[in-house]
């Protein structure tokens, strides 16, 4: 949780992930080697993860897809409705 502060520090938002990761994996029932693996994830990278909230994104995805939880990638970083429509507005105007 955030030392100051309303929101989350990214620091916050890693350790969060690896967290719910390591009882995602556990759930499943799979060992860090296990997955390690089957996602073609270096164990180590997995180790670290879960210890330190590090790992790359390409990782972090494999390791997530083992799991059937690529879903929960699907709205991070999506606009706004209203974002889209300003986009709109200035594609639509004429090049001269």
């Amino acid at each position: 949780m955030a030392k100051f502060g309303i929101e989350k520090k990214p620091f916050d938002i890693l350790k969060d992930l690896a967290e719910k990761h390591r009882m995602l994996r556990k759930q499943a029932g799979l060992t860090q080697s296990e997955l390690a693996k089957r996602s073609g994830v270096s164990l180590g990278s997995l180790k670290r993860f879960e210890l330190t909230g590090q790992i790359s994104l390409e990782s972090l995805l494999k390791s997530v897809q083992i799991m059937n939880r690529m879903s929960d990638f699907e709205l991070i970083l999506n606009s706004d409705e209203h974002l889209k429509n300003i986009d709109k507005l200035f594609s639509d105007r004429t090049k001269i």
